[in-house]
């Protein structure tokens, strides 16, 4: 690069800046053999010459070879050179590409070359079509990195989970992918999470994406904008340079992992003696039975399960088995055998605890006499003591916010199965002026009752006042107060008295968040109002896509909104066998400033943002890295030292 240095006038220094001027000149290619563009090739040895040392980072992630191959290419770098053995024999008549994106750059000062493909042809004519898009999570549109792209001309549905992909690419940090080197013609595009490297979809735990219409590629001639900069702070010029636009460049390809079908006993873990949890890949209606092998397994167990009922907890009734340290049981379930069919599977199992009797005896032996000292200590001391040391209480946690909005409950969550509840010892007041009245109560189970003919596990309650849609007052103080012994585990151990108090907000405090949305399927839509941390705070279904989401506290929000094809409530993946998509999803793609008094309404069409640009930024997790660029430090360094710099290209 040639320098042109000007003196500054005032205090400007002259001469050569200490140290000589930086290289950031991006290495070239001189060279290659075969030549890069070259037809009629039959090697699968190929080297490409630069003009000075160079390095390529990670080529085994950032390189991509198309078409894919099936034995893994050798690349590396070799000083002033690149060198690639291609291992899969070459097919007739077809164009490869080696596409090293920013992976190359110099030596010494990392300057990048930057999306460098090599092509070649093993027939008469190259191939120089590309197709473009996104790949998303289709749960929640987050860029999927990393994932492979693929084109097939065999328009059969059942090419994806037969043959391998005949062009590819991969996706980088903002889920952006190129397929290079395509002919002319009709297309399926998948994406695939290619855990097995066959470049088909052979595994349901594989992540996909599908999209059922036809891909054909296309060409026009177009005009970009070219920004030179003079610094990393002032444009230089802004040029209109030609380039020949390909289409589609727009594709968006939605990612999900089908639900897992194949069923197994994955573990049986027994953290505490007092149950004891059962894992299987996945969930089935019907639940396991037991023979005890050293116990009786009659009404021994409380179960409780998940909701996908894959994982199963079982809590002993008879505290003599929640002493016994390992449980010898036989568990007959529903599996998955060798053709794929669930089938009646019986296994043997020793369930040992982790926490054992003689563990837990030393534990309650140590708590004793750490008490009996305190209390002697008390004794000496002419102090109140106990003669008997109290059994400990019920665990119960109550999740009770310092305010509420009225469609908020009280949660009641007891560490062991209860047993009794004593509703006369459960108080709900309300203050009305300066007194306290008492006011009727909802108490609901909300652990779930995984079969119909297992009592559930009751573990954890809701608590709301009992008014229409039973809504607390606005405006209102609270109380709750929990009796001694009002809450009874299966082992008879009570609970504590307790008391806990709450207000609710005023009507001013609050703040009311209206969408209408224009919707493109015609099933109920379900719309999230969440945090910055996707957590969701507020869910409502609506059949017409109108959402009123009502009391909303003061702060910043956001909206996912999800259409609901099964009308279930929930979101649900897809399955490729029955040509079934993952449900769509939706981001209002701005922020949600709520302010108390004031109400957000908008009209949205999700249709009108691309799907790739509807996620707030402020919620991707997956951030898309810098593109890897000459730093320009001649310029900051004759800025430091007052001198003009003036690149060759000026």
């Amino acid at each position: 690069m040639t320098l042109t240095l000007v003196a500054l006038s005032g205090c400007a220094r002259m001469g050569q800046p200490d140290g000589g001027w930086y290289d950031e000149t991006p290495p070239r290619v001189v060279g290659a053999v075969p030549a890069d563009m070259a037809t009629g090739v039959d090697s699968r040895h190929i080297t490409i010459y630069f003009d000075e040392f160079i390095k390529i980072d990670n080529p085994t992630e950032n390189v991509v070879v198309s078409p894919p191959q099936l034995e893994v290419p050798e690349i590396k770098g070799a000083g002033k050179r690149i060198i690639v053995q291609l291992n899969d024999s070459l097919q007739p008549n077809t164009t490869y590409t080696i596409d090293f994106s920013d992976a190359i750059t110099d030596n010494n000062e990392d300057n990048p070359l930057g999306n460098f493909t090599y092509s070649f042809s093993t027939g008469t004519v190259i191939d120089t079509m590309e197709v473009a898009g996104y790949v998303l999570e289709a749960e929640n549109l987050e860029p999927v990195k990393g994932i492979l792209v693929g084109l097939y001309d065999n328009l059969n549905d059942t090419a994806f989970t037969t043959t391998p992909m005949i062009r590819v690419a991969r996706t980088d940090p903002s889920g952006h992918f190129v397929v290079k080197g395509v002919a002319p013609g009709q297309y399926h595009i998948y994406a695939l999470q290619d855990t097995d490297g066959n470049y088909m979809f052979s595994q349901k735990s594989e992540k996909i994406a599908f999209n059922s219409d036809i891909i054909v590629p296309t060409s026009k001639p177009d005009v970009r904008q070219d920004t030179i900069w003079r610094d990393s702070l002032h444009i230089e010029n802004i040029n209109q340079t030609g380039y020949t636009h390909f289409l589609p460049d727009d594709i968006v390809l939605r990612a999900f992992t089908e639900t897992q079908t194949e069923r197994y006993l994955v573990k049986n873990e027994r953290k505490e003696a007092d149950h004891f949890t059962l894992f299987f890949s996945a969930g089935h209606e019907q639940t396991p039975t037991f023979r005890g092998l050293n116990f009786d397994e009659h009404d021994a167990f409380l179960l409780e399960a998940s909701e996908r009922r894959d994982t199963l907890t079982y809590w002993l009734r008879d505290t003599l088995l929640v002493n016994q340290d390992t449980l010898e049981v036989e568990v007959k379930f529903l599996g998955t055998d060798t053709t794929g069919v669930l089938a009646a599977k019986t296994d043997t199992l020793s369930i040992l605890s982790k926490n054992p009797l003689a563990k837990r005896l030393k534990q309650q032996q140590k708590e004793f006499e750490t008490w009996q000292k305190k209390q002697e200590k008390a004794k000496k001391k002419g102090e109140k003591f106990e003669t008997e040391m109290a059994a400990k209480p019920l665990e119960l946690k109550l999740q009770i916010a310092s305010d509420m909005n009225p469609f908020d409950y009280v949660g009641i969550e007891s560490a062991t199965p209860i047993a009794r509840i004593d509703t006369a010892g459960i108080r709900l007041y309300a203050k009305n002026d300066t007194l306290w009245e008492e006011r009727p109560f909802v108490l609901a189970d909300r652990t779930l009752d995984a079969d119909k003919n297992i009592p559930p596990a009751q573990r954890i309650f809701v608590l709301r006042p009992d008014t229409t849609a039973n809504l607390w007052s606005l405006g209102r103080e609270y109380k709750l107060e929990i009796d001694s012994a009002a809450f009874v585990d299966i082992y008879g151990k009570a609970c504590a008295a307790t008391r806990k108090g709450t207000r609710v907000r005023t009507a001013d405090d609050f703040s009311t968040i209206i969408f209408h949305i224009v919707r493109d399927q015609d099933v109920p839509y379900v719309g999230e109002l969440i945090d910055k941390s996707q957590r969701v705070q507020r869910q409502l279904s609506s059949s017409t896509g109108d959402f009123t989401f009502e009391y909303v506290k003061p702060g910043e929000y956001y909206l996912r909104v999800f259409a609901d094809a099964n009308d279930n409530g929930r979101w649900d993946t897809g399955e490729y066998a029955n040509n079934q998509q993952a449900e769509t999803v939706y981001y209002y793609p701005e922020k949600i400033e709520c302010k108390a008094r004031w109400p957000f309404e908008r009209n949205w069409n999700p249709a009108s943002t691309p799907a790739y640009r509807q996620k707030p930024s402020a919620l991707i997790k997956q951030k898309a890295e810098k593109k890897k660029k000459t730093r320009n430090r001649n310029a900051e360094r004759a800025q430091k030292l007052g001198i003009i710099y003036i690149p060759q290209n000026y």
